[in-house]
């Protein structure tokens, strides 16, 4: 397993469904650029909420996971660069000492503070954490807010385009407190053959029986990147690439 994966697999899981970007061949998902992540975010409905089959179920939407744990408001930054004709994804993994998602791969971001919007805070988090001042990021869309298993607080996620490291672009300098490593990888390697996977884990439902919510991953050599960071990745690569999916 990669460096910083600990993933809870509840033992009552079941096996979720394809990406939706696997009806497109190999070389159907190469070549995307941050122009058509930004058209495809500019054609998306705002407010949809992606529900999940379950098999012998009911879906099961973010609105439904379990309340506990902080209920503040939080705000990532989803930051995309050109490279070699591919756009790239800038992860970070948190700090094996921070005591919430420890070493999991996530966007910068954070909770918001009193009186902050969430764009703000996503900005503001993206500056603290690795170095990148809100003055060279151009903020081109935003996906759907969603919550967590560990707390019903809305976390907003805006997409973000810079020059980018390899292109002359600002230097990238992580805050060691809260950031163990950053790094980037081509959105046409997540939605590679045999990157992504899903997985069907339970929300028990009083003495019912349970449902469940869809949890993606996304394997790579370095790392897993999963949870709210993985559901976020899909509804980026399933707004582009489901509009080249779609028939001329």
């Amino acid at each position: 397993m990669p460096a910083g994966a600990r993933i809870p697999r509840p033992k009552e899981m079941l096996p979720g469904g394809p990406a939706t970007w696997s009806v497109l061949p190999e070389r159907g998902r190469r070549g995307i650029t941050v122009d058509e992540v930004r058209r495809a975010l500019a054609s998306a409905p705002g407010d949809a909420e992606a529900v999940a089959p379950v098999p012998g179920g009911r879906g099961v939407t973010p609105a439904e996971l379990p309340w506990g744990g902080d209920a503040r408001p939080a705000a990532v930054l989803c930051l995309l660069f050109d490279e070699g004709d591919e756009a790239n994804v800038v992860l970070t993994r948190r700090s094996a000492h921070l005591r919430a998602h420890s070493g999991e791969v996530s966007f910068p971001g954070g909770r918001l503070q009193p009186g902050e919007l969430p764009l703000q805070a996503a900005l503001r988090e993206a500056r603290e954490e690795i170095g990148i001042n809100a003055a060279d990021v151009d903020v081109i869309g935003q996906l759907t807010p969603l919550t967590t298993v560990r707390s019903p607080a809305l976390v907003h996620c805006f997409v973000g385009h810079f020059r980018g490291p390899l292109a002359g672009g600002p230097e990238l300098v992580l805050d060691p407190a809260e950031v163990e490593k950053v790094f980037w990888v081509p959105l046409a390697r997540l939605a590679a053959e045999d990157v992504f996977h899903e997985e069907l884990w339970p929300v028990p439902e009083g003495a019912g029986r349970p449902t469940y919510r869809a949890v993606p991953f996304f394997r790579l050599d370095e790392d897993i990147v999963w949870g709210a960071t993985g559901r976020l990745l899909a509804e980026l690569l399933g707004a582009v690439l489901g509009r080249r999916a779609q028939p001329v």
